[in-house]
């Protein structure tokens, strides 16, 4: 059923939850997926969700509170009981269950898993917040399905019906050992195709894609990318299967990343959300401005070393100061192209296996043609502007020249910085999108200003 949020129905809603209502609020929403509910939440006051959430199917109240966004969930769940929330745990995936418990109190986090009635739950989810937040380990769900190798089919298949009650999704059979060693998968089209006396070791893929417990999330994400893997098993440091990632996790790792690298290359230094307090969002974005204000002040002190040209009346000073917008911007334009190319080549591992010389000899090229076609347009831009005597030839000429000049030589600059910054940090085991934004844009506007000087010392006799 497509669901439309109507301001209509949103006011008909609140009306009946505030008559208590439960029958309608039962019946409108029994056929509305998870997800639209869990959207509409967000409209509603946390006693208005919880009283809906009281009111509909168990299993789909679990979905929603498990898909809300952290900072709405851990006010949300203020409300509700410790009992409470850990019946909703019953019907969610480990792993869901485990992001859950690690945004409640130490001691609430204790009396909830006591509050379980499935064990191996409450087993899975202390095993689970063990982990790190941003390891495989902090990913992974415990629910999977596997067999032994030394099993017939008949006997895989059985448990495969047990097991499957409490995994959502079955995407394939992992095989292992008596030890619990993760030796390959089975597809469940091979188990369906096989005859009931087949052993699962005449049947099963020894080739398996797996990710040790600690390994980072985004080398996870990385790997599941590459290989286009929809699920991929975890094992701990003996090769002992204890959990599996799905897509969905992973995609919001990607995400998330994405996300931090965007703020982070916009000069803001931690992740905000737009309702944010005060504080907090001008704490994010101070300390990169500031970098910029000393940049910019450092800038004006380096013109104000030019200020005697000003006050004698040299004309070719006073011509060239009116192109120094143009020469920041172009450098701080050239700095981020470069250094956003660069940075999503680096989330790809395979991106700098050819050597770092060709590349930077590609940069030079690719830099050393824009510089020299946008030198050209200045210059006969600012040639064509003194055929309508604007000004007059001669200086203007000289202008022009030096302009185009410097353009060129900063274009080269400016991109071997966007280039090679980046490189540097990331092998520094720096996140390399601190390369970006008001970092290059500063830096490049600096070195922008002392070689436009530069070369106007050199052919302008300023």
């Amino acid at each position: 059923m497509k669901f439309s949020l109507t301001s209509e129905f949103r006011e008909k809603l609140k009306l009946e939850i505030y008559n208590s209502n439960f029958e309608f609020v039962k019946n409108v929403f029994k056929d509305i997926s998870y997800v639209d509910i869990t959207e509409l939440l967000y409209e509603f006051d946390s006693k208005e969700s919880k009283y809906i959430l009281d009111n509909i199917n168990s299993e789909k109240s679990a979905q929603i509170i498990s898909e809300l966004d952290q900072d709405t969930r851990e006010k949300f769940l203020k409300i509700y009981s410790n009992k409470e929330i850990a019946s909703y745990l019953e019907f969610i995936d480990s792993d869901d269950g485990a992001d859950i418990l690690s945004e409640l109190d130490e001691e609430d986090k204790v009396d909830v898993i006591l509050n379980i009635s499935d064990k191996q739950k409450s087993k899975d989810l202390k095993d689970l917040l063990k982990y790190d937040d941003d390891v495989a380990g902090g990913l992974m769900a415990k629910e999977l399905v596997k067999c032994n190798i030394n099993w017939k089919i008949s006997q895989c298949i059985n448990l495969i019906k047990k097991q499957a009650e409490k995994v959502s999704m079955i995407y394939s059979v992992y095989v292992t050992d008596d030890k619990g060693k993760l030796l390959g998968k089975v597809s469940l089209k091979d188990i369906i195709l096989a005859k009931d006396n087949s052993q699962i070791k005449d049947v099963y893929d020894d080739y398996i894609i797996s990710v040790n417990v600690k390994m980072n999330q985004e080398d996870v994400a990385q790997i599941m990318q590459k290989y286009d893997l929809t699920v991929l098993p975890v094992v701990n440091k003996r090769g002992k299967l204890v959990g599996r990632i799905t897509i969905d996790d992973v995609v919001d790792v990607i995400t998330e990343t994405a996300e931090e690298e965007r703020q982070i290359m916009s000069g803001i230094t931690s992740d905000v959300e737009e309702d944010d307090s005060v504080w907090k969002l001008s704490n994010a974005r101070l300390p990169w401005l500031i970098i910029g204000i000393f940049g910019g002040l450092f800038g004006a002190f380096f013109l104000g070393s030019f200020e005697s040209n000003y006050f004698n009346g040299n004309e070719i000073f006073i011509s060239l100061s009116f192109f120094i917008p143009l020469i920041m911007a172009t450098a701080g334009n050239v700095g981020i192209q470069s250094s956003s190319i660069v940075i999503q080549s680096l989330s790809n591992p395979s991106a700098f296996e050819s050597s770092v010389t060709n590349r930077l000899f590609k940069v030079i090229l690719v830099s050393a043609l824009n510089g020299f076609v946008l030198s050209l347009i200045v210059y006969f831009g600012l040639l064509f502007f003194d055929s309508y005597n604007i000004l007059d030839f001669d200086m203007y000429s000289k202008t022009a020249f030096i302009v185009s000049i410097s353009l060129f030589s900063i274009v080269l600059v400016s991109s071997l910085l966007g280039t090679v910054t980046p490189i540097i940090l990331d092998k520094l085991n720096f996140n390399p999108a601190l390369a970006s934004g008001p970092f290059i844009t500063t830096t490049n506007d600096l070195l922008a200003l002392a070689i436009y000087f530069v070369i106007a010392l050199i052919f302008g006799g300023i």
